[in-house]
């Protein structure tokens, strides 16, 4: 028995974790939540197709506030991943300002949320900086 579940169900887990996102079969839109419609042709017909692991940081904010026991400060940022965009937290970049950068490449990372009471894993996901990612600017 398998005692580890994606946190999402656009996570895929294994040996090679990866997005996978809803694509439209008219317009090709991308989505990674779960859709009925589409909001940029309506169409009603999709297929999964998988998201490229590494990108480009192209939007951040360094987060000060959160909910009661959020760790703060942290980065949330937008990622370009090959045209499908994903929101997503950096990771191991820490959260000063020097350095995160636009247009840092970024690669899909996988770390554990926490156990339940039946002792199941919930895996989560974030992006973190490439070896070079602080000089790979786009």
């Amino acid at each position: 028995m398998n005692n580890t579940i994606p946190l999402v169900d656009y996570l895929v887990l294994g040996a090679q974790p990866h997005l996978i996102a809803r694509e439209c079969t008219g317009c090709k839109a991308r989505y990674l939540d779960r859709r009925n419609g589409c909001a940029a042709c309506c169409g009603d017909s999709f297929h999964m197709v998988p998201i490229p692991t590494k990108g480009v940081l192209r939007s951040f904010t360094i987060v000060w506030h959160a909910a009661p026991g959020v760790a703060v400060p942290f980065v949330a940022g937008i990622v370009d991943c090959a045209g499908t965009w994903v929101r997503a937290n950096i990771l191991n970049v820490g959260s000063d300002p020097e350095r995160v950068r636009l247009g840092m490449q970024v690669r899909l990372t996988t770390f554990s949320v926490g156990l339940d009471k039946d002792r199941i894993e919930a895996i989560g996901f974030g992006f973190e900086p490439t070896q070079s990612g602080a000089e790979d600017v786009e």
